[in-house]
């Protein structure tokens, strides 16, 4: 409550008891408003801690305390990968390296970082050396050719750009994408045998952004969990984490398989319209962007509908109309597959 309220209740309060108005700057007055300022504070700190006491109105640190009681921690960020391609002017006569740390940039100031050491071969003008953003977020997930600029160019390199889009870049988990968890850990009770225990404890691993539990797919007593990170493949140590902490837990005469899904690689060929205004240039580099970025860890076991890919392209600012060629039709995905950017044609006019 408001100190105005309660100073206005305690007054009617005073005033009906004692028969006597109380001026607004009489000695009684103010110590009645003083009065009332505590009460408003103590008021506001007995609802925050209503709020937090329960798991559907905490906030921050509080709610990462319910969550712990889940057995749940809130996922940090991860930052964007890929390639960052340095070129020489023309083909060197001896090597030249690229050093581990080296950072460049976008127009918008985004950094990046190379993350192991480059070498531009004798007799070669370019090298490709793998990249992240110095900052964890989807901010770092940039479309191809948005790197140009080096804070520090390497002594005999020109220029940098980056081939491929930058992906996998991913803000640390919000408040209400851990409530969801929490609240859904509730409504799916774990008892170390389902299908949603399995489901809790791979998504509460860090590197995992989607899982299917595949139960008796290797015959009777088995259970195999297909996981994928939020770019697409898992790296090697999520798997190995998984199948030791899976190999400690599981239930009695259970075989427990963690594996990474199969690949289907996906063409896809769309000619877009441009608006009047926009440089079709620019809208086909969106586009094609747009599309790679959409073949993440959670297509995992989903069918890609063209209905998607089409809502994919029509988002993106500039595209008046398309035309989506392939894929010709849906593409069924089983449990242990994820839809891949096979090679994405984008045309305009």
């Amino acid at each position: 409550m408001r100190i105005e309220e309660i100073y206005q209740s305690m007054k009617s309060a005073v005033e009906g008891a004692s028969g006597v108005y109380l001026s607004p700057g009489g000695d009684m007055a103010l110590r009645l408003y003083a009065a009332a300022a505590e009460l408003s504070s103590l008021w506001a700190q007995v609802d925050w801690l209503r709020k937090q006491s329960f798991p559907q109105t905490a906030t921050g640190e509080e709610l990462d305390k319910h969550a712990r009681l889940r057995a749940l921690e809130r996922l940090s960020g991860k930052p964007a990968t890929g390639f960052i391609r340095f070129e020489a002017d023309g083909a060197r006569e001896n090597e030249v390296s690229v050093p581990k740390g080296t950072v460049c940039r976008t127009a918008a100031g985004l950094e990046f970082e190379t993350s192991v050491e480059g070498l531009i071969a004798a007799g070669e003008s370019f090298t490709l050396v793998p990249a992240a953003a110095r900052l964890k977020g989807t901010a770092g997930n940039v479309p191809a050719g948005a790197i140009y600029q080096m804070t520090l160019a390497p002594t005999g390199v020109s220029r940098c750009s980056n081939p491929q889009a930058f992906s996998g870049g991913t803000d640390e988990e919000s408040d209400e994408e851990l409530r969801g968890r929490v609240l859904a850990s509730f409504l799916r009770l774990p008892n170390g045998s389902n299908c949603a225990y399995y489901e809790a404890e791979a998504l509460n691993t860090e590197g995992v952004g989607a899982v299917k539990v595949l139960p008796k797919r290797r015959g009777i007593g088995t259970v195999d969990l297909i996981v994928a990170s939020d770019a697409g493949q898992p790296e090697p140590e999520v798997i190995s984490r998984l199948q030791e902490k899976f190999e400690a837990e599981r239930e009695i005469c259970v075989d427990v398989l963690v594996a990474a899904p199969v690949n289907v690689p996906v063409d896809v060929s769309v000619a877009v319209k441009c608006a009047e205004g926009f440089q079709t240039a620019k809208v086909v580099s969106e586009v094609k962007a747009a599309l790679e970025a959409m073949f993440s860890g959670q297509l995992l076991g989903r069918t890609l509908y063209r209905a998607k890919i089409g809502n994919t392209v029509y988002s993106i600012p500039g595209v008046e109309n398309y035309t989506l060629t392939e894929p010709s039709q849906d593409v069924p995905i089983e449990g242990g597959e994820l839809p891949s950017a096979g090679t994405i044609t984008v045309t305009g006019s």
